[in-house]
């Protein structure tokens, strides 16, 4: 299926801009899961106060909205799409849509209500709310939880798309999670913004120190971009 979303567009380039100044995506020399070493870093666990949560929700909420994409409730992976499932659900009861919300704990609950799963109860087309998809190993628990619970996992919501090969075994592939999730598991990937729109938003508002970073995050891209 084809990603749902729109790079480069102005929305996207102010998703940068907020992150930036919220001091959630850096330039720098940063060590990813993969071993790679990355000239920016995004740490969605720095929006960490009310105003910027409310800000983050409305981004979200405005490019689901401008997607057009049909979903029944939320979903929010432990433990960072908590949270961004939690704001989310709050910012479209505020402009007139209130929607199911569910998410999960990592343990097993032993007493009272038990289980994993905390929330309405999973039913129809289930979108997962995240912040970026690495691996895709918190995707494909969420799917298999939800598909146990009956329910259809729809679509998936991320802030950012890195564009970047994921690898496998410690071997880099050609695909990125993001395609991995849309052409082997079947599910539309919606974000804010990719790694084309932070080149973008460089080359368009940069200037001066950021002009080195830009050059640095192309090569970057140039090496380790999905095709």
């Amino acid at each position: 299926m084809a990603e749902v979303k729109g790079a480069g567009d102005r929305l996207a380039l102010d998703f940068v801009q907020f992150a930036l100044d919220a001091g959630v995506l850096r330039f720098g020399e940063f060590k990813t899961k993969a071993g790679r070493l990355s000239p920016y870093f995004f740490n969605a666990g720095l929006f960490d106060d009310g105003a910027k949560m409310l800000r983050l929700a409305e981004f979200y909420a405005e490019r689901l909205i401008d997607s057009g994409l049909e979903f029944d409730m939320l979903f929010g992976p432990a433990y960072k799409g908590i949270p961004l499932g939690a704001v989310l659900a709050a910012e479209l009861a505020r402009r007139g849509r209130n929607v199911p919300f569910a998410y999960n704990r990592k343990e097993a609950k032993a007493h009272g209500e038990g289980g994993t799963l905390v929330g309405a109860k999973l039913q129809g087309r289930v979108l997962i709310v995240d912040d970026v998809m690495s691996a895709g190993t918190a995707v494909r628990e969420s799917i298999a939880m939800i598909r146990q619970a009956g329910a259809t996992p729809h679509a998936v919501m991320i802030a950012l798309d890195r564009q970047e090969m994921a690898t496998e075994d410690g071997v880099d592939v050609a695909h990125s999670a993001v395609q991995y999730v849309q052409n082997q598991l079947g599910l539309q990937v919606l974000s804010i913004a990719s790694l084309d729109d932070l080149l973008k938003y460089l080359a368009e508002r940069g200037g001066g120190e950021l002009d080195a970073h830009r050059d640095k995050v192309l090569a970057y891209r140039q090496r380790y971009g999905a095709v």
